[in-house]
């Protein structure tokens, strides 16, 4: 008998998991967050995991909040799930929906669980500098990512990793791991394991303001910001009374330079930390396009000098 299967998502990191769940099991219906306004005409936008459920031909509802709404626990109920599967839907499940299917309901988490409960855990390792991260498929309970794991694979996080391109690699591990991991799980062969709660952190949800670059802060602090915050919600700092994005940046030790103080290195702008200059490989100017730290300078006649003994001294940038 075909094991029916209720996909919840939303994010561009969802889909694979979708995908693969369609090839591999019955989804007779698809979870996703209600369609919101994007762009400077605050069109609506569809989540892409609607766009993708559509193309499959699977049908989808959008209720704004699960918790509380018989409507969207009726439609649950009428697509009989034998399994519920949920891959960044942005929501916490209530124990009615959690406890619906008979085989319970698992989640693609994108940390290795203990490390990084929450809604940010790719940002986080990255924020913290951590050597490696991975997929974790748990059992879900009421909790924040605190249920039972039944299956975990780790990958090394590379020096040049950004959130997006760390989470694409991530999205289509978790799922790999998870079509690997649901035959032994539904056969009763894989038994989930708990948590050392003693282990656990946490990855808060991201706020836009975070993005603002401290420049009291080390400079390889920094580096590792900018690469946690892009694409979103974007490192950035403020040079004449303007934003500044950056795109990319990289740390390198400096002896002199003060925190905040704008200086040219190796024709690349660069800032002051309170330890080493934050070198920035690529920039986006307030209402314009990105562009490279050499091009910005090009057009940046007021950003710092620093003396010729720095500028011209053989140092790899």
């Amino acid at each position: 008998m075909a094991t029916n299967v209720v996909f919840m998502g939303s994010p561009e990191f969802a889909l694979p998991t979708l995908q693969a769940l369609a090839e591999h099991y019955n989804v007779t219906g698809v979870v996703t967050q209600p369609d919101r306004p994007a762009g400077r005409g605050r069109k609506l936008v569809s989540p892409p995991i609607k766009v993708l459920a559509q193309r499959l031909g699977i049908p989808v509802t959008q209720p704004r909040r699960l918790r509380n709404d018989p409507a969207a626990l009726a439609q649950l109920q009428a697509w009989h799930p034998d399994l519920i599967v949920v891959a960044a839907f942005g929501q916490i499940l209530p124990p009615e929906v959690l406890d619906l299917p008979p085989h319970g309901s698992i989640n693609v988490h994108a940390s290795l669980l203990p490390r990084w409960r929450g809604a940010a855990p790719i940002q986080a390792a990255l924020l913290h500098g951590d050597a490696q991260t991975g997929i974790t498929i748990m059992k879900m309970d009421p909790g924040l990512d605190t249920g039972p794991i039944l299956s975990q694979r780790a990958i090394p996080i590379a020096a040049d990793d950004t959130a997006g391109a760390l989470s694409e690699k991530l999205a289509q591990l978790g799922a790999e791991l998870l079509i690997e991991t649901l035959p032994p799980y539904l056969s009763g062969e894989l038994q989930p394991q708990p948590q050392d709660d003693s282990a656990a952190t946490y990855a808060p949800m991201l706020k836009k303001e975070q993005g603002l670059l401290d420049f009291g802060q080390p400079a390889e602090q920094l580096a590792r910001q900018v690469r946690a915050f892009n694409p979103w919600p974007g490192a950035f700092m403020l040079w004449n009374d303007m934003r500044l994005i950056v795109h990319q940046a990289h740390a390198v030790e400096h002896p002199a330079a003060q925190p905040g103080q704008t200086l040219r290195f190796h024709k690349l702008p660069a800032v002051g930390t309170s330890q080493g200059l934050l070198v920035l490989d690529q920039v986006q100017p307030a209402g314009r396009k990105r562009i490279s730290g050499k091009v910005f300078l090009n057009g940046a006649r007021d950003w710092g000098r620093v003396s010729a003994q720095w500028e011209n001294r053989d140092a790899q940038p």
